[in-house]
């Protein structure tokens, strides 16, 4: 990103002004928000051991590093650790499915595997981890390889992943032999049963983030483009709604939203801003041959367009998703450091229920929400990917914002220090255990402790 909300406070010298952060989620929250401190599980600790901040009473397990051996033999541990969600395994066990959002140049590529690689020259993939009931690691291994850029994704509620490619490169393009930019299935006991089949019919574009309408099967997709013209928001109507392992390779219909008189979602500023009547068109060509879906021709009426789509979750009877930011001087119709929105399909109604910054302390969250998921409170937990500190963050029923976590491995020096984003948060299905990842350098986390106190 070209300017940060840190940069702008370093100019303006807005500097400890407490966390600016309005709207609330109304099916999740009640009230208005309130200044940093007043909700949460209290101050963090600092870490001897220099990895991971956390509030007094919750410890911290580090499940897995990059570059460590993987002990189903097959490689490394790949680097660049973003999506990821925990799936129900036996006896109290979790399964755990990671992306690892690596280009044609990465630094520890997910090993090629017999049976679960797409394309060979591709660097990307997930790995899977089988824990037990007290997250101690049972197995690490490749669950597809020889993808793209495989940013973030989401649980199906038949149990299986959805690994989202952010790219558009096509076959020649960075060495590849096939064309990127796709979804795939990932099963998380035994990947085998998936492989690695691009999911053709949902599109090939920069995907982010998707969720699953568990009522209707619909799935909800998003498009990370931080330059214009920026992603859309997009449906997909399976043929096969049922849904259940393998289903989404039947085909269906892809489809963009479109706001009614709302060409670019950042012009909106106003939490509680509400938008009935909308619009879903069907995409030309969702494989994207000649033209990315984003520029393609939708009509007269055009589509609506938002800068830096990402975190996308189900909650309710509603879709949620996130604009990490919009910059006017990147050719956004307005300015914000992050957005959530709320999508109602019976009453065909948006809502913009969260807005982010900027007037907030340099040192506290609130900048770039990305990966996003519900929080054992019933609110939510954000993974922050800005610049400076980087934190999980969560927001309470009240719409109360508080700092989880904070990450404390340094890859700047330090006379400059930088902190990699935090991506991946999700909790065990008995909500005791948030599981979160630090991107670089490449760490997975287990946290646990007083989760229902708050």
């Amino acid at each position: 990103m070209s300017t940060t909300r840190r940069q702008v406070l370093a100019r303006t010298g807005a500097v400890g002004a407490g966390i600016a952060f309005t709207g609330a989620l109304s099916e999740l929250f009640a009230g208005s928000a309130a200044a940093q401190g007043k909700a949460g599980y209290g101050p963090l600790v600092p870490d001897p051991a220099g990895l991971l901040d956390l509030p007094k009473g919750f410890r911290y397990k580090v499940l897995s590093r990059e570059g460590g051996d993987l002990p189903s033999g097959e490689g490394k541990v790949p680097s660049n650790f973003d999506g990821m969600d925990a799936f129900r395994g036996k006896h109290g066990g979790v399964h755990l499915v990671r992306n690892h959002e690596n280009r044609h140049n990465g630094r520890t590529p997910v090993p090629t595997v017999k049976g679960l690689t797409y394309d060979p020259m591709g660097k990307g993939g997930c790995t899977a981890l089988s824990l037990d009931r007290h997250n101690n690691v049972l197995s690490e291994r490749v669950a597809i390889a020889g993808t793209a850029v495989n940013c973030a994704g989401g649980p199906t509620p038949w149990g299986t992943w959805l690994t989202c490619e952010e790219t558009e490169d096509k076959a020649g393009t960075n060495g590849y032999t096939k064309d990127h930019g796709f979804i795939f299935e990932v099963d998380p006991v035994d990947p085998h049963r998936t492989g690695a089949v691009p999911l053709t019919a949902m599109g090939r574009f920069q995907h982010e983030a998707i969720a699953v309408d568990p009522r209707r099967g619909v799935v909800y997709e998003t498009e990370d483009a931080f330059l214009k013209p920026f992603g859309l928001f997009y449906r997909f109507l399976p043929k096969k709604p049922e849904g259940g392992r393998g289903s989404l390779r039947a085909g269906g219909k892809l489809q963009a939203m479109r706001v009614p008189g709302v060409p670019d979602l950042s012009a909106i500023q106003e939490t509680g801003a509400c938008f009935e009547g909308i619009e879903w068109v069907d995409v030309p060509d969702p494989l994207a041959a000649q033209t990315p879906i984003r520029n393609q021709d939708f009509g007269p009426k055009g589509i609506t367009h938002a800068q830096k789509l990402e975190g996308c979750y189900w909650g309710g009877k509603s879709v949620y998703f996130v604009s990490s930011f919009a910059h006017s001087a990147e050719g956004s119709a307005g300015d914000h450091f992050g957005q959530i929105w709320r999508y109602d399909p019976s009453e065909r109604r948006l809502t913009l229920v969260i807005v982010f910054g900027p007037s907030t302390d340099i040192q506290l969250p609130g900048e770039s929400p990305d990966n996003i998921c519900l929080a054992p409170s019933g609110g939510l937990m954000v993974a922050e990917d800005g610049d400076g500190a980087q934190h999980v963050y969560g927001l309470t029923r009240r719409g109360e914002v508080y700092t989880m976590a904070r990450g404390r491995q340094n890859i700047g020096t330090p006379e400059k220090p930088e902190w990699g984003e935090f991506a991946g948060v999700s909790f065990s299905p008995d909500h005791d255990t948030m599981y979160v990842n630090c991107y670089n350098p490449g760490t997975t986390f287990a946290v646990t402790g007083p989760w229902h106190r708050t």
